[in-house]
């Protein structure tokens, strides 16, 4: 019996879950909020315990110092040469890395070289690398790429139409994120269709305040709505996911703030999305209430929102030529049933029918009728899980 901690940092945030391996058992798991924000928030739970606490953390290695330093509290570990192992999510890994893979200093730097491409998140996976590997250097450290899943994808979907050098020699192509959550749910699905993964096409829409969907066709990645960095696709949180490149030089003749492109991009990243259109807020339960008060521009964010996810789940069925299951899940995927509903209800067509009282009710798996030709489950991802694994097959 060994322990695998597998570690999940976001841009502001950093989820964890402390694993018997290779029982699969969780041991303890906790959740870092608001990183780099005076009223940060950590949470623990163990044995049956939560305890939640409201500290100053400026950066994500002070996050990992405090997350160390309540394994100890709470007597998870009684020595850190438990933990044999530390799997990492990281956003971004480019062309270079197309699998789960052992860190090095060597890799780690290129993880951060690779920055350019996941600007919010590259540099958190980076800074608890390097926290992890002080404390813990003989644990066996593997990083698992968001990346990774989509390398299955084919020329024709990951190219974009632009002259060969800039693919040739800048690597500019489609990568996709979020690969880890999308594997898992496109498994978990196939085994509610009862049907071998191979034999299978699913639709999955991780739906979270960063989002993206995929088509997979018998377990793998044929196609994603992220792009050559996670800005791409549909709208988000506070990302606007696809427009029209024109756009950046228009808005840097016109708005005087936008002085450099990393402004425009910045902008795209930070301030657009849900959060952009309602000029309320990011996340999807305000604009709900917004919407509820009969706010228009709440209004307008939610059919902006739902439009551009209808449209890449019926691209998808279009590349999978049909699809058996459609999949929802993350943050907002999981829990806004309203969502689910009005995006459900523009596909009729294509013989999708919503259970609308087990919609309703939030309920686990399937939440279409017996009749609806395309079957729709609503799954909890486990990327962590799938992280822990990644470590013990490389141990």
């Amino acid at each position: 019996m060994s322990k695998t901690l597998a570690v999940n940092a976001g841009s502001s945030s950093l989820k964890w879950q402390l694993y018997e391996m290779p029982e699969e058992k969780v041991i303890a798991k906790g959740l870092i909020e608001r990183i780099g924000l005076n009223d940060s928030i950590t949470t623990v739970k163990y044995a049956g315990e939560k305890e939640e606490r409201v500290l100053d953390i400026p950066n994500h290695t002070e996050a990992v110092r405090i997350l160390l330093d309540d394994l100890k509290r709470f007597n998870i570990v009684k020595e850190f040469t438990e933990i044999t192992g530390i799997g990492h999510r990281v956003v971004a890994g480019g062309e270079l890395f197309k699998k789960s893979t052992l860190l090095s200093p060597k890799v780690i730097q290129q993880i951060e070289d690779l920055s350019p491409m996941a600007p919010l998140h590259n540099p958190a996976h980076v800074a608890c690398m390097r926290a992890f590997d002080k404390v813990l250097p003989d644990a066996t450290g593997v990083a698992v790429f968001d990346t990774a899943f989509h390398a299955t994808m084919p020329e024709k979907a990951f190219r974009y139409p632009v002259p060969n050098k800039y693919y040739d020699e800048f690597q500019v192509r489609k990568y996709g994120a979020h690969g880890t959550s999308h594997q898992y749910v496109s498994q978990e699905a196939a085994k509610l269709l009862n049907k071998p993964l191979e034999e299978t096409k699913i639709i999955t829409c991780h739906i979270g305040n960063g989002a993206s969907i995929t088509a997979v066709d018998g377990g793998k990645s044929v196609d994603t709505s992220m792009g050559f960095t996670p800005l791409g696709g549909i709208m988000m949180g506070t990302r606007s996911g696809d427009l029209d490149p024109s756009v950046f030089p228009y808005l840097m003749a016109h708005d005087p703030s936008l002085k450099t492109s990393q402004d425009v991009v910045d902008m795209l990243n930070k301030e657009s999305g849900l959060a952009g259109i309602s000029e309320i807020s990011s996340d999807m339960r305000d604009i709900r209430d917004g919407r509820k008060a009969g706010n228009p521009k709440a209004v307008l964010a939610f059919e902006m929102y739902c439009d551009r996810i209808q449209k890449y789940i019926g691209q998808y069925l279009a590349v999978l030529n049909g699809a058996d299951a459609i999949v929802f899940t993350a943050g907002i995927g999981e829990n806004a049933e309203y969502m689910r509903e009005a995006v459900l209800d523009g596909l009729t067509w294509f013989g999708i029918e919503l259970d609308h009282e087990k919609n309703a009710n939030h309920v686990e798996g399937e939440i279409s009728t017996p009749e609806s030709r395309v079957k729709v489950f609503v799954i909890p991802t486990d990327e962590e899980l799938m992280i822990a694994r990644d470590v013990e097959a490389l141990k």
